[in-house]
């Protein structure tokens, strides 16, 4: 534990760990209302202030100037010309006398503390205020050896005397260097009657010491997460209705699993509801940030260091807890910058996975931009050679590496490695860089999003799992660690989430995974209106974002059948789309169902909305991609080899292979909807038939200058041109009628 040791000759200590905590000077002074300084049991004092030095460990000496013992009065700094904002607090006493604290800064903290006794009290012939300070125990103070006498003793326990002010109230004022902050200071009165030597202590009319924040305040409730003022001082808000006591860590080192500074908040002081909150006039030192939230975790081990769900930065260092980083996001030129806004019917969406599209070194790029956004941004001219106006991004929150991007642990963040240099702003200033150059294009950017549930190391659990997770008594729901989303608290974080991406990276659209786990309440039971949904769909942020439902589960890795409530506003990944045309072509589905898919899947989307709700797909990034489809057997991804299993030289099979391809995109595009093609498809990338998301590979950029990519690139380019001529048939708001079509067999 950090101890404070006074020199008062040759130098001043240093400990050899160089944290804020260990390096931070730590200079007080105190005086009373009559400016003169308190006394001390030796025949001299340091003049104007106390150089201390808190330490722990090992420590060194450095010289400075030598200090020397003798009385003088302090100078007078006035708490009503402080420079920085005074914060003010009145205080009860159980006695009933009113406590005035004002705190305030000019070049040190200035503490001013009046004591306004009640006409019925006993007025002492001696007032003392026996203090300490203290940040993350308030059984605990910081030791401060200044040499005062303590009557009980305790080295870090003070007593300063009041004195009378012309008003008759009883004040001290009390000066603190500004490195000591943040901090408490903890306080009671103690009254010296002639008859009663040992003093009588008084409290708060609540029986508890005095406690005022310095170098911190209060703070507010809203926004969540960190909020940065003007005059640099930092807000910080986390929501958690169980906790007991939530402390706010601060750390100095990126490299360090301990916390430079914590801060226990008060929950008279830093409480509202059940969001803690509290704020420091700057990050000084400081670099990351997280919470302790104890009495949270139902488990009992609720002792870590959190991150921050509302944290924009996150630490980067894998071995160590997740912090968020103590600093804003980087400002970004949107000058110019104009959303597409393409009505859906005219769509082509392209869907990837940013760090495989340019992660290979076929794609030619400079190796810091590979696998980033930045990488992309290189590749638009292929987008138009495809004739994409929309690409959809695969999950690009962070995620739980071993189980892949659908299993995220943070929302307001971006994963490691998808900027230039892996840096996280960098990562943040690329993305923007790519919306804003996709805009100029006339193309729009969609995301994947997954709130339903979260890694395993979110803690959310150590925050608050009763707000954060389903009601106990469900072992599917427990085994997925799903969020009950449509939770009051949780509806508030994914809608926060939404709009920040949408204000703050200029995003088009959402494609929500494992949609079907929205329409859960919070016993895990089917609601026909579920709030999240709902909120959604008619939120005035999110009116002109693309909302997809995808009712894929990450999970067992199939798509459910739902009735998705959409409010005339939630289109969908269309999986029967998927079925009935691969069941066509391999021979075993009848022509009715694909003359509904045809025709825009009238079974689905004919009651309020249309064939453009209809996001149709081939092959999606979990299972056989488009050349695997035709080139291996697989019952449960009804796919057919066309006459040998594998790779072929035969002229016969090749050749029916690349018919059956033909006729999956010619289905895809001509279909009333919006077309959605894989990454890969369209330079034949095949995974030797896993249907495995871990064997995905980089684009091998090669393939598409061989025969087969060019022949293919050529065909999808010349059908996105086909549905572009001719919108009146191919894009389409509404269902064709059925007398206005006729039906012909191939012959």
């Amino acid at each position: 534990m950090a101890t404070v040791r006074t020199y008062f000759t040759a130098g001043f200590l240093q400990t050899s760990h160089t944290t804020a905590e260990s390096l931070r000077k730590v200079t007080y002074g105190c005086r009373s209302s009559d400016k003169t300084a308190i006394c001390c049991k030796d025949k001299m004092v340091v003049p104007r202030e106390l150089v201390l030095q808190e330490v722990a460990g090992h420590s060194r000496r450095f010289p400075v100037r030598k200090l020397c013992f003798q009385t003088q009065a302090l100078p007078s700094i006035a708490v009503d010309h402080i420079e920085q904002g005074l914060s003010k607090h009145l205080f009860r006493a159980e006695n009933g006398c009113q406590v005035k604290v004002a705190v305030g800064k000019d070049t040190k903290y200035v503490v001013n503390i009046e004591v306004l006794p009640l006409e019925s009290n006993v007025i002492p012939e001696k007032l003392l205020l026996s203090w300490g300070i203290f940040r993350s125990d308030s059984s605990t103070f910081i030791p401060i050896e200044c040499q005062t006498t303590a009557s009980n003793g305790q080295r870090a326990i003070y007593e300063t005397p009041f004195t009378r002010n012309s008003f008759g109230n009883f004040a001290v004022e009390m000066q603190f260097e500004s490195y000591l902050a943040p901090f408490y200071l903890s306080f009671v009165l103690k009254y010296l009657i002639a008859d009663d030597p040992e003093g009588l202590k008084i409290k708060t009319h609540a029986h508890r010491s005095f406690s005022v924040p310095v170098g911190f305040g209060s703070g507010n409730p809203a926004p969540l997460g960190l909020c940065f003022f003007a005059n640099g001082s930092i807000n910080f808000a986390v929501f958690s209705r169980t906790a007991e006591r939530v402390s706010l860590c601060l750390y100095d080192d990126i490299t360090s699993d301990r916390p430079a500074l914590e801060i226990e908040l008060d929950p008279c002081v830093n409480r509202t509801g059940d969001i803690w909150h509290a704020s420091i006039n700057s990050a000084g030192p400081f670099l990351s940030y997280g919470y302790r939230c104890k009495g949270a975790a139902s488990n009992g081990q609720g002792n870590r260091v959190l991150l921050d769900p509302y944290s924009k930065l996150i630490r980067k260092n894998f071995s160590l807890p997740k912090l968020g980083e103590l600093c804003d996001t980087p400002a970004f030129d949107w000058r110019g910058d104009v959303h597409p806004r393409l009505p859906m019917e005219q769509l082509v969406v392209y869907r990837l996975n940013v760090r495989h599209f340019t992660g290979d070194k076929s794609s030619k790029l400079p190796a810091e931009i590979c696998g980033t956004f930045s990488g992309i941004t290189e590749k638009l001219q292929h987008f138009k050679n495809l004739g994409i106006n929309a690409v959809l991004l695969e999950p690009v929150f962070p995620y739980n590496e071993r189980k892949g991007p659908y299993f995220p642990f943070h929302f307001f963040s971006l994963a490691e490695g998808y900027g230039p240099g892996g840096d996280s702003i960098y990562a943040i200033t690329s993305m923007k860089e790519m919306v804003k150059k996709m805009h100029t294009s006339g193309i729009e950017v969609y995301l994947e999003v997954v709130f339903t549930h979260a890694a395993e190391d979110a803690g959310f659990q150590d925050i608050d799992e009763v707000s954060y997770y389903y009601a106990a008594g469900d072992a599917d729901l427990d085994a997925r660690n799903a969020l009950s989303c449509n939770y009051p608290i949780v509806q508030r974080l994914i809608l926060d989430s939404l709009r920040y991406w949408v204000t703050e990276f200029h995003i088009d659209g959402f494609c929500f995974i494992n949609a079907s786990y929205l329409l859960k309440g919070s016993y895990g039971e089917g609601l026909s209106r579920p709030p999240l949904v709902e909120a959604i769909a008619f939120d005035p942020i999110l009116s002109k974002a693309k909302i997809i439902a995808d009712n894929w589960d990450p999970y067992d890795l199939s798509s459910k059948e739902i009735c998705f409530p959409h409010w005339k506003r939630w289109a969908e990944m269309n999986s029967k789309f998927s079925v009935d045309v691969k069941n066509f072509l391999r021979g075993e589905g009848l022509l009715s169902s694909l003359a509904t898919r045809v025709c825009g899947s009238g079974d689905i989307f004919s009651a309020g909305r249309g064939p453009a709700f209809s996001f149709n797909f081939i092959a999606r990034n979990f299972g056989l991609p488009l050349v695997d489809l035709v080139s291996f057997s697989n019952p449960s991804e009804l796919s057919w080899n066309c006459g040998e299993e594998g790779p072929t030289n035969k002229k016969v099979v090749l050749e029916r292979r690349l018919k059956q391809i033909r006729n999956f995109l010619l289905i895809l595009y001509v279909s009333l909807g919006v077309p959605v093609l894989n990454m890969g498809d369209e330079c034949g990338q095949s995974l030797g038939g896993s249907a495995a998301y871990g064997d995905r590979k980089p684009m091998n950029w090669t393939a598409l200058n061989t025969a087969f990519g060019a022949q293919i690139t050529q065909f999808i380019s010349y059908l996105s041109t086909l549905r572009e001529r001719r919108g009146d048939l191919l894009q389409r708001r509404e269902f064709l009628k059925a007398e206005n079509i006729d039906w012909y067999d191939w012959d």
